[in-house]
């Protein structure tokens, strides 16, 4: 018997198949039914297709299982596949299943009559020969084309005649996010008619699954299925269910339905698409075993500008339809920059030409209606100067960085295109390479697209991963056009840049990659480590970042639950054959050797290179994964051994939302917020709290008046008003709730809204809610209340501290404080609100007005009523004696107020407060009556009764 196995690249071509109509539908009886091989071979068959059997010389496959199970991106996948030689003789069957370069294989066991073999993972000698190097390379990075990134694994076996083998792959892979979506490609290319084809994948995400969708199959060249254009319809046969966290999607075509897709057995890629909630926070951290993975991926960000400049091939080999795409990309791509952006254009071929001479011109319709006319009448000529084409990009993009007063936070790049290897100039690749990195020194990045077969894909590569970027390789067969602008549109929005993630140096180890230059809309980050101290009860977690005139810290602590409650045991898909079930340290050993064969590409140091590849080796082996360094040897198990089994049960959805517990949204335990919180929060008197309860502090006087406004549900009320001076405006928008049971009030108010508006020296609001907080200076910023976060801008610090208060300072001398109330089980009459308190007032100006406004600059005297009504103003240490006198008065701007005197409780209960209590909605205290404080909308800046203004 013999028996190979190899990993190879490209398409295998397949073998004829018939492809009558009569031949699917006698499979589609024969095969669909449970049967044995002497039962099959024994079993009466229609003499036509006796007939089309023996024109087939090679073993039947029967069936063909896919099944995969996603666990908070993380993929485990398994292929089972089952030949039969009905022949009378051996015969030679070839089990081949492309999968995703990113993948690594982690298992593969085939059984041929009553012989088993398994596969086992060892180390590749340093010295191969260059045909073995050829079989086993693997690319080193998740970046090859999304139509191009596959491999083709191969094993070939000779069954004796009456039999059959089976083969079980297995391999896992962590999905990456582009476009907003994760992708999960399934190649069904048995290349014949198959009886039994299934493919059954379930998703689990604790964050919420959104955006799911599987379309039609996509074959090599084209997307989809060769349909009509716009036909998005799952493929025939496809069942889709799905709950807030678990998704099942099955394809079962019958080999009728498998016919009409494809007559030779290559179906195309089965796809599915999803993506998770998420919101601007920290992200999702995930903690098992000792294990941590962290998903970073915040929205309702705005873009920053952008500063790039394309380099593309004009060279006589792009003659034709890859000169004709990228024409028609470029048109689009140019349509889609922004007015904030600037852009250059160079042609190289062996000659350089630069559209505009030393300088990005901003993006207006007379500059892109010129720069369409530029690359219309690029031509195809000459060689292929990559080295001096970078370099004048990179001189562009640096001198205009240095003489133009640009956005600190804009994000500048050079995107390159060729179809080729350099042919004049330089033309050695190290040097190309030494070149090109001297020459942006780190100051922006380099993102590379090959097209066709020529290109030097591992120049492109290493150029990308040295300089920040990534490379994609599109085939010239395929629609370039429009891969091109997918992957424009990747990192054509830049929302953050200066990525750092940081957790506390003795808590954790062997962190993954923690600075990220940029991220770009619908990516996503990703850091994965090891904790040292495994009894922690919480891990911290920090984020920092710029996001066009804001610098923003994300920062939360991270609630460690006990192992039993992230435990999955029992989840299909993780048996694997070692009992190992954390996906979360299977996922870290993935992105660590990733990051090894990375950096080992990029290194020029062979003692270096060395050293990542024997890290790489030993954790590949740890793990059972086959990289570039490991090799997957067949051994015979004996020939009494058991056949080998999936072991891969269909998941329930009964239970397993408990079994995984993501850590999103998960509070600390009380008390576990930081001390550096603690100190950023000034508790204040003069405040709007509950239903709502106004205080006003008179430091000088020491003693405080508080008084209660009686509004209607949906009221505005104007609570600091200084507009014209400071600037600042704050309303307070009111929700209802029913009265408690004997209460005298009809009906309860609470502020859900607090609006902070100021426009000096720029305009900006803030709009506050218990669920999130919403900055906008002219880009639009989502927070969200149940995470810590700062973010501050030349003239304005919003601080949260989450599921408590949230702190905004103004220029430094105006600061407030909003109380977050969060009820967990809220009785009728209790509504999630706001308290709003007032920090520092330096920066507001003598005419403040407003319910609290009015009194930041004024002092209230207190007045003693005698028996024969004369009075006379109440000295400091009189205070006390008067506080059980029922007939006291306030002196407020000359009007007399009686008061009486009360204790309450604010800031959450946590400060008890003495005053003089004013009735009647503050009758006679406040200048005018209650109505005269009702904005007409949030954003409403009037400062006087009667004056409407907006921001």
């Amino acid at each position: 018997m013999i028996l190979w196995l190899c990993l190879c690249w490209g398409f295998s071509p397949s073998a004829g198949q018939p492809d009558s109509e009569l031949m699917a539908r006698y499979l589609e009886q024969q095969l669909l039914a449970d049967y044995s091989i002497a039962e099959q071979v024994a079993r009466r068959v229609p003499r036509q297709a006796k007939f089309l059997q023996r024109l087939e010389t090679r073993p039947r496959m029967s069936e063909f299982h896919v099944r995969s199970t996603i666990i908070s991106r993380y993929a485990f996948t398994t292929v089972s596949c089952t030949m039969v030689n009905s022949g009378s003789e051996a015969r030679e069957a070839v089990f081949e299943m492309q999968i995703p370069a990113a993948a690594f294989i982690s298992n593969f066991t085939m059984s041929i009559g009553n012989k088993t073999y398994y596969g086992e993972v060892t180390g590749k000698e340093k010295k191969n020969s260059s045909d073995d190097q050829a079989r086993h390379k693997k690319p080193l990075s998740p970046t090859e084309g999304r139509e191009n990134g596959y491999e083709t694994f191969k094993a070939s076996v000779f069954i004796p005649r009456k039999m059959q083998a089976r083969f079980i792959l297995h391999y896992e892979e962590l999905l990456q996010r582009r476009l907003g979506k994760y992708e999960y490609t399934v190649s069904i290319r048995p290349q014949q008619l198959v009886g039994r084809l299934r493919v059954e994948v379930n998703i689990l995400e604790n964050s919420g699954i959104v955006s799911l969708e599987v379309p039609p199959l996509r074959n090599s060249k084209h997307k989809g299925n060769g349909k009509a254009e716009g036909d998005v319809s799952p493929p025939p046969s496809t069942v889709i269910g799905h709950t807030k966290t678990l998704a099942k999607v099955t394809f079962n075509p019958s080999v009728v339905q498998q016919t009409r897709i494809a007559r030779n057995g290559i179906l195309g890629d089965f796809i599915i698409r999803y993506d998770v909630n998420r919101e601007l926070s920290v992200g999702d951290v995930q903690i098992l075993n000792g294990y941590f993975v962290h998903y970073f991926a915040p929205t309702d960000l705005p873009p920053l500008p952008k500063n790039v400049v394309f380099v593309l091939d004009s060279s006589a080999s792009m003659v034709g339809t890859k000169l004709k795409q990228t024409k028609e990309a470029l048109f689009t791509i140019l349509q889609d920059l922004r007015p904030e952006d600037h852009f250059n254009i160079i042609g190289f071929s062996n000659r350089i030409k630069v559209w505009q001479q030393d300088r990005l011109v901003p993006v207006t319709p007379n500059n892109i209606r010129d720069a369409k006319k530029y690359i219309h009448n690029m031509s195809p000529t000459g060689g292929t100067n990559i080295n001096e084409a970078l370099q004048t990009g990179a001189k562009l993009l640096n001198d205009y960085i240095a003489q133009n007063d640009i956005d600190a936070r804009s994000v500048s790049l050079i995107i390159f295109l060729t179809d080729g290897r350099p042919t004049v100039g330089e033309t050695q690749s190290s040097k190309i390479l030494s070149n090109t990195k001297d020459a942006i020194r780190d100051k922006f990045c380099l993102f590379t697209i090959g097209i066709g077969n020529d290109v030097d894909h591992k120049l492109l590569e290493r150029m990308a991963l040295e300089n920040c970027g990534m490379t994609r390789h599109f085939q010239e067969d395929e629609d370039a056009a429009s891969h091109l602008k997918g992957f424009y549109d990747e990192i054509g929005t830049p929302l953050l840049s200066d990525i750092r993630v940081d957790y506390p140096e003795d808590d954790v180890e062997q962190v993954t990659q923690n600075f990220f230059p940029n991220y770009f809309n619908g990516s996503e980050i990703i850091i994965a480590g090891k904790l040292i101290n495994r009894t922690s009860d919480k891990l911290h977690v920090e984020v920092t970042a710029s996001n066009s005139k804001k610098y923003i810290l994300l920062k939360t602590d991270v609630a460690i639950d006990l192992p039993s409650r992230n435990d999955i045991r029992g989840v299909p898909g993780l048996e694997d054959g070692k009992g190992d079930n954390n996906y979360i340290e299977r996922a870290w050993s993935y992105l660590t050797i990733k990051e090894l064969l990375n950096s080992r590409l990029k290194s020029d140091d062979s003692r270096e290179k060395d050293n990542l590849m024997e890290k790489a080796k030993s954790m590949a082996l740890a793990y059972n994964f086959v990289t570039p360094f490991t090799v997957l040897k067949m051994k015979e198990a004996g020939l009494h051994s058991e056949p080998p089994q999936e072991e891969f049960v269909s998941p329930s959805t009964d239970g397993i939302g408990e079994k995984l517990q993501s850590l999103q949204g998960h509070k600390a335990p009380p008390g576990r917020r930081s001390e550096q919180d603690k100190q950023r929060i000034k508790i204040s008197k003069t405040s709007a709290d509950g239903d709502p309860h106004f205080v006003i502090d008179f430091p000088s006087s020491k003693f405080s008046v508080c008084f209660n406004i009686d509004g209607e549900p949906g009221d505005i009320l104007r609570l600091v008003s200084d507009h014209r001076e400071s600037g600042v405006t704050v309303n307070g928008q009111l929700i209802g709730a029913p009265a408690p049971p004997n209460g005298h009030k009809k009906h309860r108010t609470y502020f859900s809204t607090i609006t902070i508006l100021s426009n000096k020296p720029e305009r900006s609001y803030l709009e506050i809610t218990p669920k999130r907080v919403i900055l906008d200076d002219g880009e639009r910023l989502v927070l969200s209340c149940g995470r810590s976060a700062v973010v501050r801008s030349r003239s304005l610090e919003v601080s949260i501290s989450a599921y408590s208060n949230i702190t905004v300072t103004i220029r430094d001398t105006i600061s407030f404080v909003i109380l977050i109330h969060h009820y967990k089980k809220p009785a009728p009459y209790q509504k999630n609100h706001l308290g709003f308190y007032i920090s520092s007032s330096k920066g507001l100006s003598s005419d403040s007005h407003g319910l609290l406004g009015q009194f930041l600059s004024h002092e209230v005297k207190l007045l003693q009523e005698s028996l024969n009504t004369s009075r006379q103003e109440v000295g400091q240490n009189q205070t006390e004696a008067l506080k059980t006198n029922p007939t006291n008065t306030l002196k407020v701007k000359g009007r007399l107020v009686p008061v009486v005197w009360k204790q309450r409780r604010i800031y959450n209960g946590q400060q008890e407060v003495n005053c003089w209590f004013a009735k009647n909605n503050a009758d006679k205290l406040i200048d005018g009556s209650y109505k005269d404080y009702l904005a007409s909308h949030p954003f409403d800046t009037g400062t006087s009764f009667g004056t409407i203004n907006s921001l």
